[in-house]
């Protein structure tokens, strides 16, 4: 069985090893990927529940698109667009739930969402190949737009899939990994003359507390106050939640503005 290996991204030119080993895998792996990952995370299922109607936010590296039919209990009443850097992927997004649904071809990094929406974000942070590990950078993907909003964040984390959640302890960096994704022949023909294929795909694995002084880190350079609305602070952000569900670290954020 393919094993997870650890890797390093060379400072020089992180971008292209990102389009090689994010990007590029994502493109040729993308129906074997939306495959395997198809049930939503209750955190992000629960956080667009709470949403009232009327909704409008994106869902940064949809993927297959999963989260765009939600809320379940009531189709319809939030707008969800799926913004990914796999076009492969983004056909399968764009008929997400069997019916035609809003994608947008595009980087996190530029920032394509408008102030006062909500955004919802699983594993993309961990897709980031920033020197020195995901919390040395990743501003723009935790920046907040000034204006109302919220955000809810659940990336990889640097433990066992099956593991309880870590003992509080100093904060620690996670790691960077090469997680290999196996890819089956498509038909059975392809079957008998080639083995699966392996692509390695990077991630940085996020350790305890790292995702909340990403979100510190970011709101500080921004300026933005940190906590509940205060006299004398035009904006600001508050964490409403920062947890561990099902072996993954998560925050939610909601921007506020005086």
């Amino acid at each position: 069985m393919p094993t997870v290996k650890a890797t390093t991204v060379s400072a020089d030119d992180p971008q292209t090893y990102e389009d090689a080993h994010v990007h590029a895998v994502y493109d040729e792996i993308a129906p074997h990927f939306s495959s395997t990952r198809y049930k939503p995370w209750p955190i992000i299922a629960a956080f667009l529940s709470s949403l009232p109607a009327g909704s409008v936010g994106v869902d940064l590296g949809t993927g297959n698109g999963k989260y765009l039919p939600l809320p379940s209990e009531r189709p319809g009443s939030v707008w969800t667009v799926g913004l990914d850097r796999s076009r492969n992927l983004l056909q399968i997004a764009k008929q997400a739930g069997e019916r035609e649904r809003e994608v947008v071809w595009g980087d996190v990094l530029d920032g394509p969402w408008r102030p006062g929406a909500f955004v919802i974000e699983q594993d993309e942070l961990s897709k980031r190949s920033i020197p020195a590990g995901a919390d040395e950078s990743c501003d723009t993907e935790v920046r907040v737009p000034l204006g109302k909003g919220q955000d809810v964040f659940v990336p990889w984390v640097l433990a066992h899939p099956a593991a309880p959640k870590p003992k509080a302890s100093r904060r620690s960096k996670g790691g960077s990994q090469q997680i290999p994704e196996e890819k089956a022949p498509e038909r059975k023909e392809e079957a008998v003359q080639a083995a699966s294929k392996v692509f390695d795909r990077y991630y940085h694995m996020f350790a305890q507390g790292e995702l909340n002084e990403l979100v510190t880190e970011a709101a500080g350079e921004m300026g933005l106050q940190v906590g509940e609305p205060k006299s004398g602070s035009a904006y600001g952000v508050q964490i409403i939640q920062d947890g561990w569900e099902r072996s993954n670290y998560f925050v939610e954020l909601r921007r506020w503005k005086q």
